[in-house]
């Protein structure tokens, strides 16, 4: 005979109590199905706390990207202006070297006048104000294009630079190189040019014009030279004769003095000797030429004191 489990309910209101009767099977299998319903809530409890925490985390890695994306974009505008700003300096340094050019009167080459090359013009500024979450790819291909074009530029920016300071070296050279200014002081006793010689009283040319002053009257180089010759000279008596390169040569003659020696470098306003009376002279004076590329020329006109 099978064992029963009888379950009585009684009431506070006086009602009859009630009476039920279960089978022992039944109520294993009741326990036993409260038992698995219960296991089967903790385990989804489980499963939707660490599914919580799941999501939670990756919530709060995905704010992480994001706000490293926010950076990301935010260097990319900053490196944008830094580039338009770069364009805007070689810019303005390319028409300094023109300005140069000009004042200088250098001529330059269709390639070095144009900064990003021939054929090339000015790159568009970047618009550093576009929206990155639409058009973040279209940025960046525009400011790599532009890095290259700014590297041609600095490139061509530094091959003018440096073709011009030599060009400015050159004419810094040639202009220290060129008599300038009166070898002493004194007055001016004969001119350039034809005259009546003072010794034979026939018309000569005078290459190169007479300074007179006092005897001992400090000479000085006109121009940046390396002494050519320096001692005594047949009918000038003691003389130097500087070789200032480009054609260009002074001589000096009648000297008291000799102050310099051959082969040694002199620049504009050196002493070089004093004021004398040897050779065929008719008193204390110096006489000055200054030829070009072998021919005398009028010491006059390069004189600019």
């Amino acid at each position: 005979m099978r064992k029963k489990t009888s379950l009585v309910i009684l009431s506070n209101s006086g009602a009859s109590a009630k009476q039920f009767t279960i089978s022992s099977v039944f109520l294993r299998v009741l326990i036993v199905g409260c038992l698995m319903a219960a296991a089967g809530l903790t385990y989804d409890y489980y499963r939707l706390k660490v599914s919580a925490v799941s999501v939670l985390e990756n919530t709060l890695q995905l704010a992480g990207q994001t706000d490293e994306i926010m950076r990301q974009r935010e260097q990319i505008q900053e490196f944008a202006e830094e580039i338009t700003t770069l364009k805007t300096k070689l810019v303005a340094l390319s028409d300094f070297e023109k300005k140069v050019r000009i004042i200088a009167n250098i001529e330059s080459t269709e390639e070095q006048s144009n900064l990003f090359g021939i054929g090339g013009s000015i790159p568009e500024d970047l618009d550093t104000q576009i929206p990155l979450t639409q058009k973040h790819n279209s940025l960046i291909r525009d400011m790599h294009e532009q890095v290259g074009q700014l590297n041609l530029a600095s490139h061509n920016q530094g091959q003018g630079f440096e073709i011009l300071l030599k060009r400015l070296q050159d004419q810094q050279n040639l202009l220290a190189s060129t008599p300038a200014v009166r070898p002493c002081p004194g007055w001016t006793t004969s001119s350039f040019g034809y005259r009546i010689s003072p010794f034979t009283g026939r018309r000569e040319f005078h290459k190169g014009f007479d300074i007179a002053n006092r005897k001992g009257t400090p000479i000085i180089a006109t121009a940046d030279g390396i002494i050519a010759f320096a001692g005594p000279k047949g009918l000038l008596g003691n003389s130097i004769v500087i070789d200032h390169g480009h054609g260009m040569v002074t001589r000096y003659g009648h000297l008291e003095k000799v102050m310099a020696k051959q082969g040694t470098p002199v620049k504009r306003g050196d002493t070089i000797g004093l004021m004398g009376s040897t050779g065929r002279s008719t008193g204390s004076h110096l006489h000055y030429e200054v030829h070009l590329n072998g021919i005398p020329v009028n010491p006059d006109q390069y004189i600019l004191n």
